[in-house]
């Protein structure tokens, strides 16, 4: 799938690095031979089209690439409209998700007060949240470096089961998983199902069950 990106790692001597795009969730590993036109050397900051592929369950890779049309043009855009790069990457880093997340922890406190869940459950929560945002730093670390991924299933599975505010805390912070729309949809799902069964717990499930 034809791309468009900015090379923002480049190591000359290994003949390899990195492209960003806000179309892809992991940055592209291109190698030199990738380029289509080897007589200009690779630059960090260089525009590039590209061809989006996936070998071997590793990360995406860049084939066919070229120098973007605009890339040696003048940028015409005013300073101001330059950078867009939080909303154009994705809507996981929009305020709500921190709000829902305090919302969240304030129910959880709520519930535990009034004897609808046991005292232990914000810990696991919490222990949860710290398993997911590092599963998505290692999974980014492996894109990176062309490494073995971390399957999406098991970090859907992850926010699932607690774990969706270390999910979007890794999306804000390390910019990972935060531009792919089908990702984000089961992700938003996920997060909507976990917590339409914490609160058929703690509104139904909770009064035919007795806590130590």
């Amino acid at each position: 799938m034809k791309r468009q990106g900015t090379l923002v790692r480049w190591e000359k001597d290994r003949g390899f690095g990195f492209i960003r795009s806000p179309e892809v969730s992991a940055d592209v590993f291109v190698h030199l031979r990738d380029f289509a036109d080897r007589s200009a050397a690779p630059q960090v900051g260089m525009k590039l089209s590209f061809e989006e592929i996936h070998v071997g369950g590793k990360g995406p890779r860049a084939m066919a690439v070229v120098a973007a049309a605009s890339a040696n043009a003048a940028p015409r855009a005013s300073p101001r409209a330059q950078p867009r790069r939080p909303s154009g990457r994705s809507t996981a880093g929009t305020p709500w998700g921190a709000w829902l997340i305090v919302i969240y922890a304030a129910g959880l406190g709520a519930a535990v007060w009034l004897g609808r869940l046991p005292l232990y459950v914000p810990a696991v929560v919490a222990g949860l949240s710290l398993l997911t945002f590092v599963a998505y730093a290692l999974d980014k670390s492996a894109a990176q470096a062309g490494r073995w991924r971390t399957q999406e299933s098991t970090l859907h599975l992850l926010a699932l089961v607690g774990g969706w505010p270390g999910a979007w805390c890794a999306q804000r912070l390390l910019r990972h998983k935060s531009s792919k729309a089908s990702f984000l949809g089961r992700f938003y799902a996920t997060v909507a199902l976990h917590c339409a069964a914490l609160l058929a717990w703690v509104f139904w499930l909770s009064k035919h069950a007795a806590f130590a």
